[in-house]
């Protein structure tokens, strides 16, 4: 007899011909990033991730992601308490705001970005009058990092505060605790698998920005050429090698593995 959720359970009654499209699906996603596993020139890969280019966008990318995730944990946390601890008609606005972003080209996010720091908006103005030019600089690398990586952190988070609900706050707050005391030793505690997944998902977002920060940050080298700008370069012919750029793509295919691997590691009781 077959025990519930064992082998047989799991196959089920599909018809067995849609195995064929599920194939040439996985082979979609798989033959791409094999053939770029293949074109890595092994004898100087070393070589090529360390080139002064190549090293120049790899530090620059890994520092403006760093400080976006810092600044997506300062603003994200927040935000996603306020969603799930909104009712449910305030809280399906806000997920669905905090959404677009997702679903926005990153092109069309880097020219709204462009629009409200430039020098002609209004904002930009303002800037500009105390002297702070913020488009085609580092800071713009980072604010276009946090505009696309943000709501990976807020809905991730926002998800488990809404799995652990409010009882173990309530008990906390019966017995005298104070709203800081419970913020930093029971909600966030009970919620941290999300948090930590969202912080994990955000770097690798930011890490791995492109579209935004084309437009809003430009891509000069050592100032906004992070490393999706400097494969995306190499391939117009300027900029690092294109050994370099398949280097530094292989890097970033290898970030998104160990990002999986962590995101599951923080889930256990994820089905296996």
């Amino acid at each position: 007899m077959t025990e519930p959720g064992g082998g047989r359970d799991r196959v089920g009654f599909a018809p067995r011909v849609l195995a064929i499209p599920a194939a040439i699906g996985l082979a979609l996603l798989i033959l791409p990033l094999t053939a770029l596993v293949l074109r890595v020139q092994w004898s100087t890969l070393w070589q090529d991730i360390t080139s002064p280019e190549a090293l120049s966008a790899l530090g620059l990318s890994l520092t403006t992601g760093l400080t976006a995730t810092a600044v997506c944990v300062v603003l994200g946390v927040p935000l996603a308490l306020l969603i799930a601890r909104s009712r449910a008609r305030t809280a399906a606005v806000l997920r669905a705001l905090v959404t677009v972003p997702l679903v926005l080209p990153p092109m069309v996010g880097g020219v709204a970005m462009l629009f409200l720091f430039g020098r002609t908006s209004w904002l930009g103005g303002v800037l500009a009058e105390w002297g702070i030019r913020v488009p085609f600089t580092t800071g713009a690398v980072v604010l276009a990092q946090t505009f696309v990586a943000l709501p990976f952190l807020v809905l991730a988070l926002e998800g488990s505060l809404r799995t652990t609900g409010v009882g173990y706050e309530q008990a906390a707050a019966g017995l005298g605790a104070g709203r800081w005391t419970i913020l930093g030793r029971v909600t966030l505690p009970l919620a941290a698998p999300g948090l930590i997944a969202g912080i994990v998902l955000c770097f690798a977002r930011a890490v791995g920005e492109f579209g935004a920060t084309a437009l809003f940050a430009g891509n000069a080298p050592g100032v906004t050429q992070t490393m999706p700008l400097a494969i995306y370069t190499a391939f117009n012919g300027a900029g690092v090698s294109q050994g370099s750029a398949v280097a530094l793509s292989l890097l970033l295919l290898v970030t998104a593995i160990g990002v999986l691997l962590l995101v599951r590691a923080w889930r256990p009781e994820a089905p296996r």
